[in-house]
């Protein structure tokens, strides 16, 4: 075989070398090597220092790291047969190498005898963050478990992420499993123009006549939010809620065994429950505290919500499913507001979203984002930046891939393939990507996005700018290695640039006369802002409460199926009943398609978005565009990392600990003190 292009760091990644037949030889001698490396630690008779014990671990697995997350990414963005079968052949091997560090007597014995010196006690405050958070994580993973326990706990990690791989597969697959071909063009009445474009070209890459829908985002979102025949509404409804339920992959019985064994780890770690295990250090440190902040939430948000739901069932003079909810609102949005979102599509071509949004954070943060060719990428969609600061100075660099394939899995997010760190000779760069499932281009026309994807991308781009924006010394403190309920600050307070006047002229442009977005649909859109925002709320709290509530209480000798419990809890915050087969927890990959992922961690989203909500305060009273303000933002939040602690972080930045009342002032929902 050529030289193995997963033995060694590159900046640019050379994906177009990266072959099926690589993983499964590269990843097994990179763990090989990875071990030497530790048993070199623990070998090592000479007096601990922080170099020979806390760097010397750090950087044990740094290749392997890098090789893994390709691979992982590959099998994300464009799998194969092949791919996933290698994928699968080392991902066991790899947890259970990783799930052994920390329960290595001889390694914990090292890191002991190290946080016993004298120059353990005199590190840099963030030396000793990193020191004592890896003693922590290590107690946490089990250093202290008898021989039993710890053989126990390695047997749970590489079940886990053997089960969470195969629920994401199955979701994967199971979405591929769906289309419906609409022959009879009488039968697309009520969606718009670019939705019946984009089923014809979808038709068109298959061969087929008619056209062709499916339940990747964007052609599932214009179903069920404009087709007028409710039959095909249903259906499609129908579909996505029982993803991964069919006998050949069902998700059922995955999730159920994976819950068990998070509890069981749990329990093996001394925790009362999966969600103490989890948010020990994160910002909430319990799951009573996470349920407590869901709970308040949820009741200011109750009465609201109620009104909201009896508003639109007389507007629709009928009953309302659950796949007539969408439908009716977007007809009530329109009577209200005038307001067709369809309208704003002209004004968001894809490209100039992107240019916009690297003209704002030039504003923001001093930094220059550039597009380069002839680098190596995965797909010919996907573009390649770096970013500077205007020095010069190379920050790092990041690839974007924003269109749906069905060798790529759903949703959208942002992954990290090297984190660099500060270092006396400089910064090392760091690299990236960030992903989503947008509408693609049709028809010869560039891609025309709605406003709820150019939020999608600011958000990505939020937590890519956390993570190439990181200036840390230690590696695992650095970039978006946060507590997940402040990971997603960075990225969330990215789309409030989305709502502002002079922000959106940056970048919202009419694809075919450059003209900006016309007052009179800009106030139509600020005023629909907060339409339905109590539903949008009480949509992301249930998740939260589902979560918790099965990491938290479920038992299936008590509560029986889980797909039921999780249905019924669900049904609280839902605007109409779901109907009995609803399974939609069985295709929720945010929970269950890695072995901690947002398990019992959902709550994060609400709670950084409380923080986001109030942070953009401070933008909005001193300007959006304010140099100072983002230097402020940069300075303490984003290049930061997790190299002190988030709350301090929050202080430093706003004066103050968050006004919990700022995200129902946003929403709408309470009105701004005087």
């Amino acid at each position: 075989m050529s030289t193995n292009p997963l033995l060694q760091i590159h900046f640019q990644i050379p994906f177009d070398q990266v072959r099926p037949e690589h993983v499964v030889p590269g990843i097994t001698e990179l763990i090989a090597a990875a071990k030497e490396r530790i048993d070199a630690i623990v070998n090592d008779p000479s007096p601990r220092t922080f170099e020979n014990t806390m760097l010397a671990l750090e950087r044990s697995t740094e290749n392997l790291d890098y090789a893994l997350a390709v691979v992982r990414h590959l099998e994300s963005v464009a799998t194969s047969p092949e791919l996933r079968a290698a994928w699968n052949a080392v991902e066991g091997e790899a947890s259970a190498f990783y799930s052994q560090i920390p329960l290595n007597e001889g390694l914990w014995k090292q890191l002991q005898a190290f946080e016993a010196t004298g120059e353990a006690r005199n590190l840099s405050p963030v030396k000793t963050r990193f020191v004592v958070k890896t003693l922590d994580s290590f107690r946490r993973c089990g250093a202290e478990l008898d021989a039993a326990g710890k053989t126990r706990l390695a047997e749970i990690d590489v079940e886990l992420t053997k089960l969470t791989t195969k629920f994401s597969e199955n979701v994967l697959d199971s979405t591929n499993s769906f289309e419906l071909v609409i022959t009879e063009e009488e039968r697309l009445a009520g969606l718009p123009p670019s939705a019946i474009a984009a089923a014809k070209q979808s038709a068109e890459s298959k061969g087929i006549e008619g056209w062709r829908f499916s339940l990747q985002a964007p052609s599932y979102i214009a179903v069920m939010t404009y087709l007028d025949d409710r039959s095909i509404r249903e259906h499609f409804y129908t579909a996505f809620s029982l993803r991964a339920t069919e006998p050949e992959r069902d998700n059922r019985p995955v999730m159920t065994r994976i819950i068990e064994l998070r509890r069981e780890k749990a329990a093996l770690l001394g925790f009362s429950d999966f969600a103490d295990f989890v948010l020990h250090d994160r910002m909430a440190h319990t799951g009573a505290r996470a349920m407590e902040f869901l709970e308040e939430l949820k009741a200011k948000t109750i009465p609201y919500f109620e009104k909201e739901n009896r508003q639109l069932e007389a507007f629709a003079g009928q009953h309302l499913e659950p796949w007539d909810i969408g439908y009716w609102a977007e007809k009530q949005r329109k009577a209200l507001y005038e307001f067709d979102e369809e309208e704003l599509r002209p004004y968001f071509p894809a490209e100039r979203v992107v240019a916009g949004m690297f003209d704002l954070v030039e504003r923001l943060y001093g930094i220059v984002v550039k597009h380069k060719e002839g680098v190596p990428v995965w797909h010919e969609d996907v573009r390649y930046y770096e970013v500077h600061e205007k020095s010069g100075a190379l920050l790092g660099a990041f690839y974007a891939d924003w269109f749906p394939r069905e060798t790529k899995r759903d949703g959208a997010w942002m992954e990290g393939f090297i984190t660099g760190v500060e270092t006396p000779d400089g910064l090392e760069p760091h690299a990236g990507c960030i992903c989503g499932n947008l509408t693609p281009p049709i028809g010869g026309k560039p891609a025309l996005l709605t406003h709820r994807e150019v939020e999608t991308i600011f958000h990505e781009f939020g937590h890519l700018l956390h993570h190439v924006l990181s200036r840390v010394e230690v590696r695992s403190l650095a970039g978006t290695n946060v507590a997940w309920d402040f990971v997603e600050l960075p990225s969330q307070i990215m789309e409030n640039w989305c709502w502002e006047r002079a922000s959106l002229d940056l970048f919202a442009r009419h694809y075919e006369t450059g003209e900006t977005i016309p007052d009179g649909l800009f106030q139509k859109m600020v005023r629909a802002r907060t339409y339905r925002a109590a539903n949008q709320q009480m949509r992301q709290l249930g998740f939260g409460f589902v979560d918790l509530k099965l990491h938290r209480e479920y038992t299936p000798a008590i509560h029986g199926d889980a797909v039921v419990y999780a249905r019924n809890i669900l049904q609280g915050f839902a605007a109409s009943k779901l109907p009995e087969h609803y399974a939609m927890i069985a295709g929720f990959t945010h929970l269950f398609s890695s072995p901690v992922g947002y398990g019992a961690g959902y709550y994060s989203y609400k709670w950084a978005e409380v923080l986001d909500a109030d942070a953009f305060t401070r933008f909005l009273a001193e300007g959006v565009f304010s140099e100072e303000v983002g230097a402020a933002f940069r300075e303490n939040i984003l290049s930061k990392g997790d190299s002190e602690d988030p709350a301090d972080l929050y202080r430093r930045f706003m004066g103050r600990d968050p006004n919990p009342d700022a995200l129902l002032v946003r929403s709408g929902l309470i009105e701004a003190a005087a």
